[in-house]
């Protein structure tokens, strides 16, 4: 998986790429926390992310309990139709902002 990463304004924009699974979580994992506490509002855009695993999902509600924690906010943005249907199985759609 390929992740690129923007920093600007405080607001912190992680594209990914590929399969996000239980090999590659935890880069992404690696790359929230460091970047996380300079970021007002962290946006995830999934245009090119092909498949995420149980493993994947844990990082994302990981990743939205640390925006609230700190008062900021986190969108979901590009999301192709079958991570689309992975979310709305799990219920992610609930938690989820998702544009």
């Amino acid at each position: 998986m390929d992740i690129m990463t923007k920093n600007e304004n405080g607001i912190l924009t992680i594209e990914l790429a590929g399969r996000l699974d239980t090999t590659s979580a935890p880069d992404l994992e690696k790359t929230i926390t460091e970047q996380i506490p300079q970021a007002q509002t962290l946006v995830f855009d999934l245009a090119q992310l092909a498949y995420t695993s149980s493993a994947g999902l844990r990082i994302f509600l990981k990743a939205q309990k640390l925006m609230s924690q700190k008062g900021g906010a986190m969108k979901v943005l590009h999301v192709a139709e079958p991570i689309m249907e992975i979310f709305e199985m799990t219920g992610f759609t609930d938690i989820l902002t998702i544009e």
